[in-house]
């Protein structure tokens, strides 16, 4: 009986400790870098115009998203529902993306409401990221920078 309790305490410690049935985090980064001037440039341009550099967000996987929100810490900080400068929403068809520009359009997603555009980043603000795929969630936070000649 109490060898059967010890595989039992053991095995439960294991559970707990080893994290063997928990889902893969969705790792997120970001990089800001001037726009290059060129005939030959991929189209990764942002599609707001900004005081800022592009910033581009990475995964370590393709992810097929279904909502992407980016709002300011400050508003984060102190408000109860903070508003979104950057809001998409996909119902159904979102093509998995490893890699997205601000502001740019996203193949299957839309703004969340009808019409309405990114805001510009301000340099030297601290935005977050939020991105939610069918069954996982993600942030991250981010500053923009000033734009480099």
């Amino acid at each position: 009986m109490l060898i059967a309790l010890a595989v039992v305490l053991g095995g439960f410690s294991l559970y707990l400790n080893k994290d063997w049935f928990a889902k893969d985090n969705i790792h997120i980064s970001h990089r800001s870098r001037p726009q290059r001037a060129g005939m030959f440039r991929r189209n990764r341009a942002p599609a707001v115009d900004s005081a800022t550099d592009p910033v581009l967000f990475g995964f370590d996987t393709k992810v097929k998203l279904k909502t992407i929100k980016v709002i300011p810490l400050d508003d984060i900080a102190t408000n109860k529902f903070p508003h979104a400068i950057w809001h998409l929403v996909s119902e159904s068809n979102s093509v998995p993306i490893k890699e997205f520009n601000y502001g740019a359009p996203i193949p299957g997603m839309h703004p969340a409401l009808k019409g309405v555009t990114a805001d510009p980043l301000e340099p030297g603000v601290q935005y977050r990221l939020f991105i939610e795929t069918e069954s996982r969630k993600a942030e991250h936070d981010f500053t923009a920078v000033a734009r480099t000649p």
